[in-house]
């Protein structure tokens, strides 16, 4: 396993042990407090994630419930989300959270014996580095959404930096999903880190550039947070104005 693969596999470890720590005193009226999120309370939220978690092992080991060969005998993609979902309305809050911890490990345990040259089947499919990274980001939004529902703050690192990496790499699939063409015109990113460090994509000398915090960049790919109210966040130049407009960072 390559030390950047490594690196990616502690930061997701890590991601999923911050959240677990968020929802490890629930009592038992907080798990039916709404979110943000698709009008889903927090037990909700935590079912998704175990849901989607177990799903990923599936796919990235050839199991039942692999996520294109599921998603193909259900009535409509959404009813792949919902599975999960409507599993967790059948538990009390308290088992729903240890099956997220149940699967949440586990899901670090296969990732970790992935070959680095297999696609994994999942969507279009992806290499096992960015599948880490949109298990990362996915934890990492909906953490924000239970956090939010029960009044505790936000916990915002560096590993944000794979978060950004993510949202301005699923920019071809934001504006296919926006119905948009492109905008024309190479694009630069320059992220503040939660540490104070930068994050840099794209060509330094590119004429369209997106510069502020990592935190909104990111909150707004997940679409947690609207453009209008990330107000940090400067857009320069036709194609960065147009990705902040189409900014999305998931299937």
């Amino acid at each position: 396993m390559a030390d950047d693969y490594a690196t990616l596999l502690h930061d997701l470890a890590d991601e999923q042990a911050s959240f677990r720590a968020a929802i490890a005193s629930i009592d038992d009226d907080q798990w039916f407090v709404p979110t943000q999120a698709k009008g889903w309370d927090v037990r909700d939220i935590v079912a998704h994630l175990a849901d989607t978690d177990e799903i990923a092992i599936d796919t990235c080991t050839g199991g039942a419930r692999s996520l294109n060969d599921f998603a193909i005998g259900l009535a409509s993609p959404e009813d792949a989300t919902l599975w999960g979902v409507l599993r967790g309305r059948r538990l009390p809050g308290s088992e729903v959270r240890s099956w997220y911890e149940r699967t949440s490990s586990a899901e670090i345990d296969v990732l970790a014996t992935l070959d680095q040259t297999m696609r994994v089947p999942w969507g279009l499919g992806m290499r096992p580095p960015s599948f880490v990274t949109a298990r990362m980001m996915e934890c990492w939004a909906h953490s924000l959404d239970v956090r939010g529902a029960l009044a505790l703050p936000p916990v915002d690192t560096d590993r944000l930096r794979h978060v950004a990496w993510i949202a301005t790499r699923a920019l071809p699939y934001a504006y296919t999903v926006a119905g948009r063409e492109p905008s024309a015109g190479a694009l630069r990113v320059e992220l503040t880190l939660p540490s104070g460090a930068m994050w840099t994509h794209g060509p330094s000398d590119a004429p369209n550039r997106i510069t502020g915090p990592a935190s909104e960049y990111c909150r707004v790919f997940v679409q947690r947070l609207s453009r209008a109210a990330a107000t940090a966040l400067r857009a320069e130049g036709d194609a960065a104005d147009a990705a902040l407009d189409v900014a999305r960072a998931y299937l």
